[in-house]
């Protein structure tokens, strides 16, 4: 199900980082797990060995080697599907504090299984986003929201930065045209309580284009965010 063990080594240390056997035995039961539930429900395009290495995890975890995430960091992966990016980083980084969040049950309960398998610990939440961030246990309490491929820069912005608190960080995987979205959604940002604090763009060892926003929590976000998705989209 996932590429010979020296083969997602050498594809790691291209982006300078390192696999323990340990951390690769829970990428195969990763990929296991995806390609099998993916014949139940629709959890991914890419199932293919060397597609499952590269573009699901080198591409979740590479990023957050371009920006901080301090030690011991609580984590909300938003949006998560199948829990992408939040999940490979936590195989690569255990002391984090992972909550995944979906609205479709039926990915949760995938989610909870490989929380399980691979030894995640992470908490699994069924609930859209912006009720979630309505949501006083979650509002503002996070050190970082993550989310990858979820909708455009402006929409993610009113989805993620109310559950990230004042100091903490919006850290957006986007593809080649990151900067373009970013450049619709600096007045959401603004009017969230967030500043754009890093854009990074860099290139997958097969040359796919990607960028790195990493938008930085400096004020509350007021109550009334988020909106539900039709007002944010009008």
């Amino acid at each position: 199900m996932l590429i010979p063990e020296n083969e997602f080594s050498a594809l790691f240390e291209k982006g300078k980082m390192t696999i323990t056997p340990g951390q690769y035995a829970y990428f195969c039961e990763y990929a296991k797990m995806l390609v099998d539930w993916n014949e139940k429900i629709n959890l991914t395009a890419i199932t293919d060995p060397e597609g499952i290495a590269l573009k699901h995890f080198y591409d979740s975890v590479y990023p957050f080697t371009l920006c901080e995430v301090p030690k011991g960091a609580k984590v909300i992966d938003v949006g998560t599907g199948a829990g992408f990016p939040s999940c490979p980083l936590k195989i690569m980084r255990d002391d984090i504090s992972l909550t995944l969040l979906d609205s479709l049950n039926k990915r949760i309960k995938f989610l909870q299984e490989l929380s399980q398998s691979c030894g995640l610990s992470a908490e699994c939440i069924h609930s859209r986003a912006e009720d979630g961030g309505h949501n006083a246990a979650l509002r503002e309490s996070f050190d970082i929201a993550c989310a990858r491929a979820v909708a455009p820069m402006y929409v993610l912005c009113e989805y993620c930065l109310p559950f990230v608190k004042v100091g903490g960080a919006f850290t957006a995987l986007k593809g080649s045209s990151g900067a373009e979205e970013l450049g619709e959604a600096k007045e959401a940002i603004k009017r969230l309580g967030g500043k754009t604090e890093q854009v990074t763009e860099y290139t997958l060892p097969n040359g796919d284009g990607r960028t790195l926003i990493v938008v930085r929590k400096v004020s509350e976000t007021p109550a009334k965010y988020p909106r539900a998705k039709a007002k944010i989209v009008k």
